[in-house]
């Protein structure tokens, strides 16, 4: 085997470890949509439920349609509901956690164009597994003026929220 084709070899098989490790693991993801927006609107809500085959944690989310994606709460505090972002969200193995309206969610801030109902919007989750390794996962979601058919939903008005 000449120089060259074991550089080229070598290379292949640094390519492939990269796209092994970049890879997310087994999560499933049901009842993904995104709240359409109408035009000069700079943020909307992204929703779903996930479940991780191993615990993970979700870290990061990304999207080419915003500037800024975060990870979100909303909660009560005394008689305020408050909206924060977060670092990450649990994923214990095998259990659904909802992202919906009211609770957890996927923000899109900076919207570089509006959402519009009937189209779909790129997105890409980050997770990392308990001994820090990170792994991401493509997504489609069609957008939606509310929650399809068999999504966790809320209250209306979501979209009125503050940012604290």
């Amino acid at each position: 085997m000449t120089a060259l084709n074991l550089k080229t070899l070598l290379a292949a098989g640094a390519l492939l470890a990269l796209n092994a490790t970049a890879q997310a693991p087994a999560v499933r993801v049901d009842a993904a949509w995104a709240r359409a927006t109408v035009p000069g609107q700079k943020g909307t809500g992204a929703f779903m439920t996930l479940t991780a085959q191993q615990s993970l944690r979700l870290v990061g989310v990304a999207s080419p349609v915003a500037g800024v994606a975060e990870i979100h709460e909303m909660k009560m505090e005394g008689d305020v509901m408050r909206m924060r972002s977060i670092a990450g969200l649990d994923l214990p193995a095998g259990k659904s956690v909802a992202l919906r309206p009211g609770g957890y969610h996927l923000m899109l801030m900076d919207l570089k164009q509006p959402l519009v109902k009937d189209t779909q919007v790129p997105m890409t989750l980050r997770f990392a597994d308990a001994q820090g390794k990170t792994s991401e996962m493509q997504l489609s979601l069609p957008i939606a003026l509310v929650a399809p058919a068999g999504a966790a939903s809320a209250p209306a008005g979501h979209g009125a929220h503050k940012h604290h």
